[in-house]
C-alpha cells in the first residue's frame, strides 16, 4: 500500500498554536511528511517553520520559551480616553519575535510547498501568499497573517494593508481544496462553540466585547467551512484534529507547553485515520 499524501491546514489561536507543534511532533514520529503546509494568523508561522523543515520539537521549545514581553508591548495611547490608537499592542516587538523563531526570508527558500494567508483591509479580500499565491517577503506576509484586531495594526505587504488571515477564514480550508493530496488533516486552536469554561484571561471590557464578538463569528466560520467540505465529495478525506477547547486564551503563553502535548496526543489519536 502506497503511503497516502497528506497536506496539513493549521489555524489561527495565539499561544494555543503550540497544539500544532505538537501535532506536528506525532507526523514526524509515524512518518509522515506532509506534502503541503497552509496556516492563518500563528498556524502561518508554525506552518512557515515546518515548510522549512525546522525540527517541531526544537521549535516548541523556542516557542515555550517566549515571554509576553516578547510579543506584547502595549501602546501608551492606547491606554488613553477615546482609545485613540490603531491598536493594543506595538507592532515591532512581535515582528522582531518572528525574525528570531523564523529563519528564511523567502518562501522560495522553504524547502516544502507553503501558503499562508491574510485579509486585505481595504476589500476584506483573503489573499494567500506564498505557494499557489502572491510572492511577498516572507516576514512581511507572516506579520499581515497575525495582525489580529484590535490587538495589532494592519500590516503592508506589497503596497497594501492587511490583517489576520483567521477573519476570513479561522481554518483556512479553502486553500487545502486546491492541493493534490489523499488526506487533509486540519488542525483548529481557534475559537469554537465548545469553549464553555470560564476565560483564562480575562482583558478589559472594550477589549473582551470584541474579543468575545469576533470569535463566535470565526466559530461560526470554521462550522460552515467544514460543512462544506462534508458536502463535496470530490474532495479529498479530512481530518478533523481540535486539542484544546480553552477560551479566551490568545495569549496564555504560561500554557504553551500544555498545548504543545495535548497536540501530540491529539494527532497520535487521529493517526488511525490516515490510511
Amino acid at each position: 500500500m502506497s503511503t497516502p499524501r497528506v497536506a496539513v491546514v493549521f489555524g489561527g489561536g495565539g499561544a494555543k498554536a503550540a497544539a500544532q507543534l505538537g501535532a506536528a511532533i506525532a507526523l514526524a514520529e509515524a512518518g509522515i511528511t506532509p506534502v503541503h503546509w497552509v496556516g492563518t494568523s500563528m498556524g502561518s508561522v508554525i506552518a512557515v517553520a515546518m515548510a522549512s523543515g525546522a525540527d517541531p520539537a526544537t521549535m516548541l521549545e523556542r516557542f515555550a520559551s517566549l515571554r509576553a514581553r516578547d510579543v506584547l508591548v502595549r501602546r501608551f495611547s492606547a491606554l488613553l480616553p477615546g482609545f485613540r490608537a490603531s491598536a493594543v499592542f506595538r507592532a515591532e516587538p512581535f515582528r522582531a519575535t518572528l525574525e528570531r523563531l523564523i529563519l528564511p526570508r523567502r518562501f522560495d527558500d522553504l524547502v516544502a510547498p507553503c501558503t499562508v494567508t491574510a485579509v486585505e483591509r481595504e476589500t476584506g479580500q483573503m489573499i494567500w501568499f506564498g505557494t499557489g499565491g502572491e510572492t511577498a517577503p516572507l516576514i512581511d506576509a507572516l506579520a499581515a497573517s497575525c495582525a489580529l484586531p484590535p490587538y495589532f495594526p494592519p500590516v503592508q505587504v506589497n503596497g497594501r494593508l492587511f490583517y489576520d488571515g483567521g477573519i476570513r477564514e479561522p481554518l483556512p480550508l479553502s486553500v487545502a481544496e486546491t492541493i493534490d493530496c489523499d488526506v487533509v488533516v486540519a488542525i483548529d486552536v481557534g475559537p469554537g462553540f465548545d469553549e464553555l469554561g470560564s476565560r483564562v484571561i480575562t482583558p478589559p471590557p472594550f477589549i473582551m466585547a470584541a474579543d468575545t464578538a469576533v470569535g463566535w463569528l470565526m466559530a461560526g466560520t470554521t462550522q460552515l467551512l467544514r460543512q462544506r467540505w462534508r458536502d463535496r465529495p470530490d474532495l479529498p478525506k479530512l481530518i478533523y484534529v481540535r486539542p484544546t477547547t480553552d477560551r479566551g486564551a490568545t495569549f496564555a503563553m504560561e500554557r504553551i507547553p500544555d498545548y504543545g502535548r495535548a497536540g501530540s496526543q491529539a494527532m497520535r489519536d487521529a493517526l488511525k485515520e490516515i490510511g
